[in-house]
């Protein structure tokens, strides 16, 4: 979850959604959007790693950037197209982001240490369609997982795999996020606590 709502906020921030006024990030660069301990940065020169590249699709030498500081967005994803529509210039990110990494300022927690932070809540261990509205930030998703409370399994054994619709508007939920662990976002352990969302089913 925590990888796909990075995803979303990505795609928010791109300069082809933000001159189509087609985000419901429309105009939030040096505006919060993370709680304050999350960063993200681009690292596109990293050795070996699959989304390193020296230049983007244009020609244009990518560079290291931070794509939130403090909680705070400091740029667009532009390429010299959106680039030229908004006014701004280029960041070497026609094509996409290279190696975008998530951090935590206050370090980050393996799972049992998320499950405890989260006390009682759905531990959610997979997500099901598409409902995520990039104009609005509406997010509506199938989920499944496991209850916890106390920071424990509630229900071990074959009765804790809970099927559960969550909802939240994208905006609100990346402001809550409680804490996240530090990962690289194309990586598949990306994990976070969301202090509220909405959760409807049996």
């Amino acid at each position: 979850m925590a990888r796909g709502l990075i995803g979303h906020f990505l795609g928010a921030v791109r300069g082809s959604s933000q001159y189509r006024k087609s985000s419901f990030l429309l105009g939030a660069s040096g505006q919060q959007v993370f709680p304050s301990f999350v960063e993200l940065r681009e690292r596109p020169h990293i050795r070996k790693a699959l989304g390193s590249s020296p230049f983007d699709g244009e020609g244009v030498a990518t560079r290291d950037r931070e794509l939130v500081s403090d909680g705070v967005l400091q740029g667009y994803i532009l390429g010299s197209y959106s680039a030229r529509k908004l006014g701004l210039k280029t960041t070497g990110n026609a094509g996409g982001t290279h190696n975008v990494l998530v951090e935590s300022k206050t370090g980050g927690m393996e799972i049992g240490a998320l499950m405890r932070e989260l006390g009682t809540g759905l531990l959610v261990t997979e997500l099901m369609g598409q409902g995520v509205n990039g104009v609005t930030g509406d997010y509506s998703r199938g989920a499944s997982g496991y209850w916890v409370e106390n920071g424990v399994q509630a229900y071990p054994g074959a009765r804790d795999h809970h099927r559960r619709a969550i909802s939240r508007t994208c905006t609100r939920t990346s402001r809550r996020s409680a804490t996240t662990s530090t990962c690289a976002a194309a990586c598949a352990s990306a994990r976070s606590c969301i202090s509220e969302m909405t959760i409807a089913g049996e």
